[in-house]
């Protein structure tokens, strides 16, 4: 269990990354979804042990992580949004040396783990290629690979699908459910399927702060009859967002597909939909804003 208290970080400029963050994140796959700029990366970092809070508290079992950095970094797997390389050295090489620096000191301990991982994200039969050569998704699972040595119990992986295709994201899917299993695994993303497809457990940040936790089917279950859908003229839009709690429009055939929070009907045009994690995200975003937009709206008192 990674349990996380009250972490708040402000960095020298005086950006507050983290306000206050709590979560209990057992083992398995947990979705940490949140826009860009939400503070998502800095929550990473901070569980990383690559930066130090400003205060709060992270332990993940028996370990004070903030007090015992080393402790965490010997069970941890860490795959950050980027990662270098060096370029010209083939994945096998990059795999021996990151195991030598992670302890793995006997050559035929490493040859054997080097194997095994690379068989596991199919990168066996390009070994011996550089890593400048690989495609996006080849490098991301090779990411994984580097972070699966030493069979670490808890693995932070931060946007690991931005920018893949398709085909390369389900495979790299498919490979995070098959190790997410045991261990404690966090997903950090602002793509909103991946979530769905894979994590059984989430939270939203916005802001810094946690806004919704539990599960995504009790999150999609609290949301079915408030969410109607229409599809209108685009110089209808803002008419629309002046009388109805918008949470997404998209174009489709030409025309502007929006859906709308109601109780009820919204009215002529609407229609009742099923709500789907996306709705929930939007949803909160909309919620998040709204409210600041309220606090701004304030009229500040005299000093």
């Amino acid at each position: 269990m990674l349990s996380i208290r009250d972490l708040t970080h402000v960095y020298p400029n005086g950006t507050r990354a983290l306000d206050g963050v709590s979560l209990d994140i057992p083992a398995g796959m947990f979705g940490l979804l949140g826009p860009n700029g939400a503070g998502k990366s800095s929550l990473m970092r901070c569980l990383a042990t690559l930066q130090v809070p400003t205060s709060g508290q992270i332990r993940f079992g028996e370990i004070d992580v903030l007090a015992q950095p080393a402790s965490l970094r010997a069970t941890l797997g860490y795959l950050p949004q980027d990662f270098g390389v060096y370029p010209r050295v083939s994945a096998e090489d990059m795999l021996d040396h990151l195991a030598v620096l992670k302890g793995i000191a006997g050559r035929g301990e490493r040859r054997e783990t080097i194997e095994t991982l690379l068989r596991q994200v199919n990168l066996w039969d390009v070994r011996k290629k550089a890593i400048a050569g690989f495609s996006g998704g080849m490098r991301q699972r090779f990411g994984i690979a580097q972070a699966l040595i030493g069979n670490p119990r808890l693995i932070i992986v931060d946007e690991p699908t931005a920018g893949l295709d398709p085909e390369e994201r389900n495979r790299f899917n498919n490979l995070l459910s098959e190790i997410g299993e045991s261990v404690v695994v966090i997903l950090s993303t602002h793509i909103v399927d991946d979530v769905t497809d894979l994590c059984p457990r989430m939270a939203i940040l916005v802001g810094g702060r946690i806004v919704q936790t539990g599960t995504p089917t009790e999150l999609i279950a609290a949301l079915q009859g408030h969410v109607w859908q229409a599809s209108i003229e685009k110089h209808e839009l803002d008419a629309v967002k002046k009388a109805h709690d918008l949470i997404a429009t998209r174009l489709r055939g030409g025309r502007t597909v929006i859906r709308v929070l109601a109780d009820g009907s919204p009215g002529v045009g609407f229609t009742p939909v099923d709500a789907g994690l996306e709705d929930v995200y939007f949803a909160t975003l909309t919620r998040h804003r709204q409210a600041e937009a309220s606090v701004a709206a304030q009229p500040k008192k005299a000093a």
